[in-house]
């Protein structure tokens, strides 16, 4: 196991959560490495034709097995919620709740057009990144969503600033920003950012 945490916005993972790890893996480096094949293989099966038409991104369903799919490979608690609080996130206790609660709006701001399909997407987004129920991958996870909602409705897939929102940099800063006033109901920067 690499010996830092691994995490999307810093969450540390607890030890027993460090130990579910799959892989054989000496670096942090051969682990974000891991993640990436992994959520690639995942993103191509979520953005399919196939899947598109028949799946629901809106659904508990969708969103376990999105994770799982993200993560199968990496992680033994890939599509499993978070069962430790971490240093953001809804109590674990709530997790179910505020997600059912979200999957709802979704569903109805998707089926009513209550907002642009990129806001919908978006806002979807910005509400799993709050909740945060699982134990990492929580950001990226929210991302793929919010590109399955816009590419499900005939939009292209989000860009996300077209850089690397994981490592510490410029892009990173930037993505947390939009975040930060999107939990103050302000979601233009965050629409800005995602279409960047």
């Amino acid at each position: 196991m690499p010996d830092a945490p691994i995490s999307d916005s810093n969450t540390p993972l607890s030890p027993d959560e460090q130990a579910d790890i799959i892989p054989n893996l000496a670096t942090r480096e051969e682990l974000n490495e891991w993640e990436r094949d992994n959520i690639l293989r995942a993103r191509q099966w979520a953005l399919a034709d196939r899947q598109l038409a028949r799946l629901n991104p809106a659904s508990e369903d969708y969103v376990r097995e999105l994770h799982w799919r993200m993560f199968d490979q990496t992680w033994k608690w890939a599509g499993i919620y978070r069962k430790t609080e971490k240093n953001l996130g809804v109590p674990v206790h709530q997790i179910h709740e505020k997600l059912a609660q979200l999957l709802g709006n979704a569903a109805y701001w998707l089926d009513k057009k209550t907002y642009e399909v990129d806001e919908c997407a978006v806002r979807f987004h910005h509400e799993l990144v709050v909740i945060h129920a699982f134990p990492n991958g929580n950001g990226r996870h929210a991302r793929l969503i919010a590109d399955v909602v816009a590419v499900k409705d005939g939009h292209r897939f989000f860009s996300w600033g077209s850089k690397d929102v994981i490592a510490p940099g410029e892009a990173k800063e930037a993505y947390l920003r939009a975040l930060r006033a999107a939990d103050h109901g302000h979601f233009e920067l965050l629409l800005r950012f995602a279409r960047s």
